[in-house]
């Protein structure tokens, strides 16, 4: 791959900065955005409804996830419903399960097959993938959301996970497989790899798609540059 120009994979920007998103957004860089309550507090969120209307004041063409906080199917419902309402581009994140370990997939299919687009997720393994995927809606355009980086963090290679996810949603026309969690450049070209059809990625490494093909002289003169440069700002001598 020669440069992030060769890429077909969706790239969808994850945060919670409303700056942000609007700034990547009017870059023309992305296709898509999610969030998740994890990063809306860590960006400071105060006000659910405030910050989403605030996105999606100027972000009206692009898919944008927005997720439940409950923890009862009743509760997750009715915030389903208000999420819908606010605009034809929002997905509805629906967490695989509760904190007590109880499915989510009867309300998947409930919301599904009113026409709610829902991006599942906080998924792990394949059979969860098999689960959210015989319960969505076919007619609905869907996400689900494995994440691929959490399971690198248990020292598993998440690509045989992908793999299998992708054969299992790959005769969908409606539904998408989402590579979640991302914790480096090179996981946007492994998660094409796979098949899927969106990768999600934080602003961090959305600076870096400019270095996709970079030559690896060039790069390795660039470090000692950088090497040197700091050390002489630092005033390090002896």
């Amino acid at each position: 791959m020669n440069s992030s120009k060769d890429l077909k994979i969706k790239i969808f920007s994850d945060g919670a900065n409303v700056n942000e998103m609007k700034r990547v957004y009017g870059e023309g860089i992305v296709s898509g955005f999610t969030t998740n309550p994890t990063l809306m507090k860590k960006d400071g969120v105060k006000d659910y409804v405030a910050f989403a209307k605030d996105v999606l004041s100027e972000i009206k063409d692009m898919p944008i996830s927005f997720e439940v906080f409950t923890d009862d199917f009743e509760s997750m419902e009715r915030q389903a419903n208000v999420i819908a309402s606010w605009g034809d581009n929002v997905y509805i994140k629906i967490p695989v399960t509760n904190t007590k370990d109880e499915t989510s997939y009867e309300l998947i299919n409930k919301l599904s097959s009113k026409g709610f687009k829902l991006n599942v997720t906080a998924i792990l393994t394949t059979a969860q993938v098999k689960s959210v995927y015989d319960s969505l809606a076919k007619s609905t355009p869907s996400i689900i959301s494995v994440f691929a980086g959490r399971i690198a963090d248990t020292g598993r290679d998440p690509i045989p996970y992908l793999k299998e996810s992708y054969e299992i949603v790959k005769n969908s026309e409606s539904v998408e497989l989402l590579w979640a969690s991302s914790r480096e450049l090179l996981n946007i070209v492994q998660a094409q790899e796979c098949g899927c059809h969106i990768v999600t990625v934080t602003n961090d490494l959305l600076k870096k798609l400019k270095m996709i093909g970079m030559d690896l002289k060039e790069l390795s003169l660039d470090t000692v540059k950088m090497f040197y440069n700091d050390a002489s700002s630092a005033g390090y001598e002896f």
